[in-house]
Order: C-alpha cells, then structure tokens, then sequence
C-alpha cells in the first residue's frame, strides 16, 4: 500500500511542469482556464486576475501575485490559486483554481415568536441580503443589532447565537439560525432623586413618560437608554417652565441590584427662579409694540417660562400666537427670534427681534391623486384661492374642509408650500389619497313570528348625476360630483315592508355651499292575520341648507319641509297615547294623521375629522312647527254631533257582527277615540332639540368627548294637548326597530338601559328628555380603511311626560365600556357593555343583570 501511495503522488506531481525559479524568463499567455468558479462569471474573473491571452508575463514575477490578491480581495473565495498546466516554448498556459464561498439562501429564528419575526427580518436584510455571501463581521452586526432591538423593548440582557448550516435543499449555500434568547425584562426597581426642593418626587416621576418604575399602573416598567435620556431632558423642561432656567442634571447613577433589576438615583442643581422683565419689540412696522405685547400675554413679572414663550410666538394650537397674526396676513417669510440681552439678579430682559419681509401672494394652487373625485369638488371647498394673499388659517380651514368630505385618507393628506422667494410668491399643492366612501348595508334575521327580515341599503357619498350617461365613471354607479344617493329596502315578505331614498347636491347651482336634499319614505305593517290591524306610513320631505358667514363661517343653516301621512288601522302593537277625558290616557289605535311640519336646524361646527374627532365641537339648535291649525277652528269642531256619533257606532257594530255589539262603556270608550282621531287628524305641536358635543385632545390620539341633549315638544292649545307622535323614547341601544322607529319619535340610546326601564316610554313616550354623556376614547387604529377605537363612559339621562314633572337631577345613571369599527363600506360597526346604576330590578336581582350590552351598526345612535 505505502508503494501504490507514492507511485501516485509522483504521477500527480509529475502532471504539473516544476519551473526553475531561479532563472526569470518571459512566457506569453497562450490561454487561461478558471476553475471552481461555479456560481460567478469566469471572464470577470480573468479580467480581475489580469491575466489575458496574448499579454506578457514574468515567471517568476509580480503579475501572478498580483491576480491573487485581486482576486482574494472579492472575499468571494476561500482558496485561490493560480497554476501552470504547461508551457510550448514561450507560451504558458494558466489554470485559476478557485474554491468559492457559499451564499446565504435563507435565515431563521429560534427562541421568539412569530410576531417579533417581521422586525427581525428588516433587521438582518438591512446587513446581509440573501444571495450574498455572508462574512464574520455581518453576523457579529447582525448580532449586535438584534441584541439592540430587545434592548430597546427592556430585555438588556439578551443572548444573540449565529449557527451556520449548510443548506440541504441548495447546494453550495448555506442558512443562518439565530438562537436568540431574550432573558426576562430588566424592570425599574425605583427612581431616587435628590436636590429636589420645588417638584416632589411623585411630580417628577410622572414627568418621566418612558422611564417607569415598579408597582406603575397601566404602564410596562423597562429601562431603555435613549428613552432615559429623553426623559432627563423632560425633567429639565419641566424646571425651566417655573422659571428655573439653569436647572441642571448634576449627575445621576444607575445599578443593577441582586434581582437584576435597576436603580436610577437623579441629583439636580436646580439654580435660582428667573422672572420676566421688559420684553421690547425691535423691526415691525406692520403692528405696534401693544398689539404684539397683547396677543404675547405674558407681563412684566411672569414666572420666566421659555416653553410658553415658544408657543406664543410660534404656532399655537389656539392660534394665540405672533407668527399666526403675520402668516394669516401674507407675511409668509415672518421670521421673530427672542433675544435674551440682559440678565439682572432674577430678572430677564428679551429683545423680539422681528423681520416681517414681504407680503406673499398665492400664485397656483393645485390638487393631485384625487382619481375618482373631480377636481371642481374639493377646489370648491378650499380657501385658499390663486390671487390671494397667503393665509395660514386659510390652510387649516382647507384642510379641514378636504377631510370633512369623507372621500380622502385624512392620514395621507400632504400640503406642500414651495415658495419663490424672488417673486414674493408661494403655490400651494394638495395631495390626497382617495379611500371608500360608499356604504353597503346588507342583513338578515330571524324575528320568530315575523320570520325571515332582510334589509337592503346603499349610500353613494360621491354620487354624480351630471355622469349618468357616461359609463366610463360608474364603479358601479357613477361618482365624482360630490352627491349623495340613498336607497334602502327592509321586508319580511309577510308583515312588513319599508322603502327609504334620498337624494342630496351639497351645491345647488355649483357655486355657493348650498345643499338640496329630496327624499322619500314609504312603510307598511300588516299585522291583520293576527288581529293586531295595519299600520302605514308615507312621508316625503324637501331640504335647503346653507353656510352663514355670522357669526363666523362655522356655522351653517337649514330649513326642511316634510309632509307625511300616518294611517292607523286598528293597529294595536304600538303605544300612541294621548289624554282623554278626566286625564285618562288612551292608545290611539286608529285614523289618518296628517303631519305637515318645517323644521328650522342652526348649527355649528369646528370639528375636521368626522370619524373619529380629536378637538373642537358641534353644537345645533332645531325647531319643527305644524301650522297651529285649532287656533283657527271653534271649540265645537273636534267634537261629534249626536247623529255622527250613531252612524259611527252602527257602523262598527256591522263590522264586529251581531256577537260581538259593543256594551254602552265600549261604545263611549269607541266615540273617544273617534273624537281623538278627529282632534290629531292634522298634528299640531312645537318641537325643540339643543344637541353639543365638544372634543379635547387630550395627550397622543387620546380624545375626551362630551356631549349634551335636550328636547322639548309643546303644544298650542292646551285643550288639544300634546301629539301622541313626534315624541321621545329614551332607551335602548337607539336602533330603530319595526314597531316605533319609522313613527315619527325620536329614538334615543341611553346605555345600560331597556326601554321599558324608562317609565314614560311605556306610556306613548316623552315630551321632554335630557341625557348627557362623558367618554375617553382610546384608539387602536386610524387606518381609512379600519379605524378602531376603545371608548369608557359615564351616562346619564331620564324622559318625563310633561315639563311640570321635569327634575334635572332625576337622572338615570350608567357606566361602562365599548368599542367602534368604521368600515369605509359598512359604516360604523360596535357594542357598547352598560351598567345601569339605578335601574329598578326586583330585590335580590344579581349585580350581573343591571349590565346590558348593546350593539350599534351603520351609525353612532342619537
């Protein structure tokens, strides 16, 4: 064996020719093989070796080392050399015999979860790409950079591991693991400070946001370097408000104790208290020294405070502030810098120094990704015009007015300002993003006796009639104008039916904010194979509604006409009581009911965000009026002669059979009624409804909302009394059901609460109601396409059948939670969970029953 052995090594070696190295010579290149180099280009290669056919090369000389280094210098190869097969003379034939490096195929993860995953992804492909091959100093960044992503969740001590394998499915590469082990959460233990004489440490450890210690409530306790130190500069900004403008950090130590967690212990040098003193104006020309002093705000004596100063002379939210006074009057290039020129004891001198510039002029205004939406629509609703002078709450209020549409991502609206300094000229560019904005409602249920119930509606918000013959803009109907088309059927087939279309153009004649609304409701119960009668409903109603410039263009104004015919047909499923002879209440159950009414609505409103307001308010007063029709009639109108009166009974006997003749009690019962229906055959009343709401942003996206509602119907004549329809009903969850949500009262939710809870619904409802409400809401997403918020509240409310018995402090309470899903195509979906604080159950009755959960589709209930 040993002689087979080296008989073969002398082959080998004697298949390579062994040069003389001690004697140079000069050897063309006659040709040139790669080998090895499986994966690259081998013309590359050679061309980064330099070696060519046909050129000179020195053996032994630099060339063939340099081809070497060139070569290991792509780090693309872990054995590199270069051969002489043989040689003809002169001419010498190469071999590059190459040993490449794998590439990375694919990475994996060990020891997180799947959701971590994502991040980590876009943490190793930022450093090393699939495909590559992958060095020693990649995976150690791959390491640190991953070790820093726990760090920055409060995982300090995690453990970061590269195992390489070779790919089974690949050949010639490889697949990283990372066996990634996050240890637990390193926690605050506490957060001692020292030196502290003007914040106790509670207000200083509430100033820090991100750096939390132990035994704090809804918040994770970590420590993360960068946030700690965002938070010293929040403990600094908090010293300087109060004036303690050389508040310093004196030093601060962190340790970890036997637990692994850590101790902060902070110590300030908090310096002295500075006042302000005299504040002089230095370069404006366009306002006095007062009317800047007055909109500043801040006198002589004032605590020195350098975040309010910034606040009042740049944007504010309030618009309280100088450079807003400027801007909204076309001083685009207003620059203001304070100056802090003389400090004496604890007093501060400040110099504004002020460069008002020119006034600018807006010269173009353009609007770009609105695909669906036609131009003429969102330029109408924008303030700021070509020609103009540049305003900055000109901007806000086309900003507002851009979102309040609906037909954009609030989110992605972008306002961009280039301006040409030259020219003293500034365009402005809207860009939008189109979302959905039409609405499907399509459901089904079982009602038991009523049987299957479907519903069918769909609401076009961007609706285009001038389009109807141009198929090219239906998707599926045609949109781009701005319109708003409603069409809605609701059937069981058996006992009911409803048909509901409306039709809105926000600008009637196209060049005032002026609205035009048509509409039309039919309904019809049949409930006459139950001996329960039939109840049907027709009204159509008409709508103008304007924008007012007084007291400010926020308020708005709008008249509707509705005429409606409500025909009773022995219908006894509803509760429609009115007051009888010696105060009794009867159930009107039969007749015709004409309501002609007009309704008068003020309102205003500063909210731009309609699906989910953070700031500002609604605030509208409404009144309805029916002709006071028996101020003109004599008192002996309503009331039936003794013949009417006999005709009408013998009437109703034919009807009964002779079985089933009234008694003389039925047959006065009968002619009261009679009477009644002749009294409310035409509705006479005044109605009255305030509705506010205010919004306050409180921190983040985090929204504290509130809201108020009063209402009120009236009668004109007290010997009529009040109409046994256009009530309330305070109740429920507020969506409208078969029996009494198409009849004219206004449904009204008061969480936690049935409607049977609230005594006055169960006697034909009320004539005057309040309910206030107090919500946080919490968002959990702001997407267009799926906005979700959390929300708490605290409700209360309560209905009266007459202002005499009206208490204010009789409310009904509740308290509870809730959520909201808007769906651009399904509108608002919900539930609300209610805990009726006072509600009257039976004794003995569980805690758990005074909770009641409601549910809310395609609108926020009344």
């Amino acid at each position: 064996m040993l002689t087979l052995l080296a008989v073969s090594a002398t082959a080998q070696v004697d298949s390579l020719e062994i040069l003389d190295y001690s004697d140079k010579k000069e050897y063309e290149i006659g040709g040139v093989e790669v080998i090895g180099a499986v994966n690259r280009d081998r013309n590359a290669i050679k061309s980064i070796a330099g070696l060519k056919v046909g050129e000179k090369i020195t053996v032994p000389g630099p060339e063939i080392a340099k081809g070497i280094k060139a070569l290991w210098r792509l780090r693309l190869f872990s054995d590199v050399q270069i051969v002489q097969t043989k040689t003809l003379g002169e001419v010498i034939f190469l071999e590059i015999r190459l040993v490449e490096r794998p590439t990375l195929s694919r990475f994996s993860y060990v020891g997180v979860k799947k959701n971590k995953h994502k991040d980590l992804n876009d943490i190793v492909n930022a450093v090393v790409s699939k495909g590559s091959i992958v060095t020693d100093d990649q995976k150690n960044l791959c390491v640190v950079r991953i070790k820093e992503y726990f760090m920055g969740k409060g995982r300090l001590d995690t453990e970061v591991k590269v195992n390489e394998f070779p790919d089974e499915v690949k050949k010639g590469s490889i697949r990283l693991q990372f066996e990634i082990d996050t240890k637990e959460r390193v926690k605050v233990e506490d957060i001692y400070f020292h030196g502290n004489t003007v914040f106790k440490d509670r207000k200083l450890r509430r100033k820090m946001k991100n750096t939390k210690r132990k035994g704090t409530w809804f918040r994770k306790t970590k420590y993360v370097q960068s946030e700690y130190q965002e938070d010293k500069q929040s403990l600094i900004a908090l010293y300087n408000t109060k004036g303690y403008r050389d508040a310093k950090i004196e030093s601060d130590s962190i340790w970890r104790n036997e637990e692994g967690n850590i101790n902060i212990s902070i110590t300030f040098d908090e310096g002295n208290q500075y006042y302000f003193r005299d504040i002089k104006w230095k370069g404006n020309s366009k306002y006095t020294d007062d009317q800047l002093t007055s909109i500043l705000g801040i006198s002589r004596g004032d605590v020195y405070n350098p975040e309010l100063l910034e606040s009042r002379l740049r944007y504010s939210l309030d618009g309280r502030d100088i450079s807003s006074f400027y801007l909204d009057d076309g001083y685009l290039f207003f620059d203001i810098q304070p100056i802090e020129v003389a400090i004496i004891s604890d007093s501060i001198d400040i110099e504004m120094r002020i460069f008002e510039g020119p006034q600018a002029t807006i010269e173009n205004v353009t609007i770009a990704g609105n695909d669906r939406t036609h131009e003429h629509v969102i330029r109408r609703a924008l303030r700021t015009k070509p020609g103009r002078k540049f305003s900055r709450s000109d901007i806000i209020r086309s900003q507002r007015e851009i979102i309040n549409l609906g037909y954009f991502n609030p989110e992605a609206l972008d306002i961009q300002t280039p301006v040409n300094a030259q020219r003293g000229t500034v365009d402005i560019n809207y860009v939008v993003q189109e979302q959905p904005s039409d609405q499907l409602e399509l459901s089904a249920g079982y009602g038991g006796a009523s049987g299957l119930i479907g519903t069918l509606g769909v609401t076009f918000n961007n609706f285009s009639v001038a389009n109807l013959r141009n198929k090219k803009t239906w998707s599926p109907l045609p949109q781009g104008d701005g319109q708003k088309l409603s069409l809605r059927i609701q059937s069981n087939s058996r006992f009911f039916r409803s048909y509901n279309f409306t039709f809105t153009e926000p600008w009637l004649g196209g060049k005032r904010p002026n609205s035009f609304t048509l509409g039309m409701v039919y309904s019809d119960f049949d409930y006459s194979s139950f001996a329960q009668g039939k109840l049907g409903i027709l009204r159509g109603f008409v709508g103008l509604g304007r924008q007012l410039k007084w007291p400010d263009d926020f308020f708005s104004s709008s008249t509707t006409l509705t005429l409606e015919n409500i025909s009773l047909d022995d219908y006894a499923r509803g509760q429609f009581f009115v007051q009888g002879e010696n105060n009794r209440n009867v159930n009107v159950t039969r007749g015709n009911y004409r309501n002609f009414s007009i309704r008068q609505v003020i309102s205003r409103s500063s909210v731009s965000e309609p699906i989910y307001p953070r700031r500002g308010s609604r605030i509208s007063l409404s009144i309805q009026l029916t002709p006071p029709y028996s101020l003109f009639r004599s008192d002996d109108f309503y009331v039936l002669s003794d013949d009417e009166r006999q005709v009408r009974i013998d009437q109703e006997n034919r009807e009964r059979g002779v079985t089933n003749i009234m008694t003389p009690q039925e047959e006065d019962f009968f002619i009261e009624e009679e009477e009644l229906a002749n009294k409310f055959s035409f509705l006479e009343y005044h109605k009255w409804r305030f509705d506010a709401e205010w919004y306050f942003n409180l921190f983040g996206n985090v929204v504290l909302a509130a809201n108020a509602k009063i209402g009120l119907v009236g009668a004109y004549n007290s010997d009529i009394g009040v109409s046994a329809f256009e009530r309330f009903e305070l109740g429920g969850d507020g969506l409208s059901n078969q029996t009494v949500g198409i009849t004219g009262k206004d449904i009204l939710a008061l969480r936690g609460y049935e409607v049977s809870d609230i005594p006055q619904n169960n006697l034909g409802g009320a004539t005057i109601f309040d309910k206030f409400t107090l919500e946080m809401r919490f968002p959990l997403s702001l997407n267009p396409s799926s906005s979700i918020y959390f929300t708490t509240f605290l409700q209360g409310g309560n209905a009266w059948g007459s202002f005499r018995d009206f208490n204010p402090f009789d409310i009904q309470r509740s308290a509870g939670v809730g959520a909201r899903i808007f769906l651009p195509m399904f509108g608002l979906l919900g539930f609300d969970y209610g805990f009726g604080m006072d509600r009257n159950l039976a004794d003995g009755t569980p805690w758990s029953d005074y909770g009641k959960f409601s549910i809310v589709l395609g609108f926020e209930p009344d």
